[in-house]
């Protein structure tokens, strides 16, 4: 039987549900002339439902996001054919030392407990690490690939 496609609207407590265990995603910025900026991140949900992602100062993302904080992100599932959704949000940038403790949250968020949360900690002081925080204020409908169903009642 060929798969059909599926885009199911949700709430929010849906939609923070759907993305907690999917950590892969596309975040798109915009450059200074407007174009699309787009780069893979790795990317986990705060306690507040916001997207985070561990980046560094110096990045693209990070100086667009600063110029111009509505970003989108197309959040994917391990599994390429698996469900995917597109949020829109407000970006904002956290550097050190602000951005310590939320980095610890971020850790957590993907990865659970570390060993050793002072020597992480010592590594992102180390390393100057940013976060990048979006408060959601938009999504799609989770989606899936496939034939669209009046195709589907053809084959």
């Amino acid at each position: 039987m060929p798969k059909t496609a599926t885009a199911d609207r949700v709430d929010r407590d849906a939609l923070v549900e759907f993305l907690r265990p999917r950590h892969h995603a596309v975040l798109l910025t915009r450059r200074r002339d407007g174009g699309a900026q787009l780069s893979p991140v790795t990317c986990g949900v705060d306690e507040e439902g916001r997207i985070v992602v561990s980046t560094y100062s110096q990045r693209a993302k990070v100086a667009n996001a600063r110029r111009e904080p509505a970003v989108s992100l197309c959040v994917l599932s391990d599994d390429w054919d698996g469900p995917w959704v597109q949020v829109d949000g407000r970006a904002e940038v956290l550097d050190l030392p602000e951005a310590l403790e939320p980095l610890v949250d971020y850790y957590r968020a993907i990865s659970g407990e570390h060993p050793d949360w002072d020597d992480y900690r010592a590594a992102m002081t180390r390393q100057g690490k940013s976060l990048l925080r979006v408060t959601v204020s938009g999504w799609g409908p989770i989606a899936t690939g496939g034939f669209p169903p009046e195709v589907v009642d053809k084959l």
